[in-house]
This record gives C-alpha cells, structure tokens and sequence, in this order.
C-alpha cells in the first residue's frame, strides 16, 4: 500500500511536466481500453463468460473466469515494456523518471502474477499489439481456457 505522504509528492513532482503533457497523460485508461474489449469481446464469442477486473485478487486482472481459477491480464505495450515490440518507446524527456517508472510497472506485473500462482490461479498475459489479430487470438485463448 501506498504511503499517503508519496502521493503528496508525485503531485509536486507532477508541477514541472508541461501542461499539454499532463492533460495527455491524465487522460491515458486503466480500464474498459480498447484491448481489454478487444480481448473481451474475443472470449465472449468463444462462449467464455467472465468477470472484470477481479478486486480481490493480485494486480486486479483483467479478465477472471473463477471456475477455471484462470486470469487474464490485457498490457499495453508500452506501459508494460513488452519486449522486442515497436511500441515498447521510452520519452525523449525524463528519461530516467520514465524508467524507473516502467521498472516499477515491470516488477509489479510479475510480482501480482507470481502471487496468483501461489493461490492456485493460472495467469495469461495478452499484449496490446497481439490484439491486431483476431485469429491469433482466438486461438491464444482457446488453447488457455480449455
């Protein structure tokens, strides 16, 4: 859990990025994006029921389909540094705050999958560029949920 003081400070440190930038950044999803339906819609039709965004597990997934004790988490590209991908950028600008940052994203994305396992969940991660392909995906699913 987050220290109430840390959260003071991110908004101080916040004060020195630009306006545009921030109003750009402020208006970046967490949820519902458009992957995450993507990704939703896909299992659907594969007549996958499920629940979103599963609050009482680790990292929140996604996707929960409890019978099956399976979860999907839906990355972006970016924020979650997919490896070898096109959109894996980091800003020109503050560099080094933007590394940490994905570092901490990246630790915490293995830390909550790790922490699934040992609950006896299964964990699939679907990246935003492998959404593009419908067939891919249907199939990635099929072969995780069956």
């Amino acid at each position: 859990m987050r220290d109430p003081l840390s959260k003071s400070l991110d908004r101080d440190i916040f004060q020195f990025v630009p306006e545009k930038r921030r109003r750009h950044m402020a208006a970046v999803k967490g949820k519902n994006t458009k992957p995450e339906l993507t990704v939703r819609r896909a299992a659907h039709a594969l007549g996958y029921r499920f629940r979103l965004h599963g609050k009482g597990l680790p990292g929140k997934p996604d996707l929960v389909f409890a019978r099956r004790r399976k979860v999907i988490f839906v990355h972006g590209c970016f924020w979650h540094r997919h490896g070898g991908c096109k959109r894996t950028t980091t800003p020109a600008t503050r560099a080094d705050f933007w590394q940490a940052k994905f570092a901490r994203n990246v630790e915490r994305d293995a830390h909550n999958i790790s922490e699934l396992k040992a609950m006896g969940w299964h964990s699939l991660v679907i990246w935003e560029c492998e959404t593009f392909e419908p067939a891919a995906l249907h199939s990635r699913l099929q072969e995780f949920l069956d």
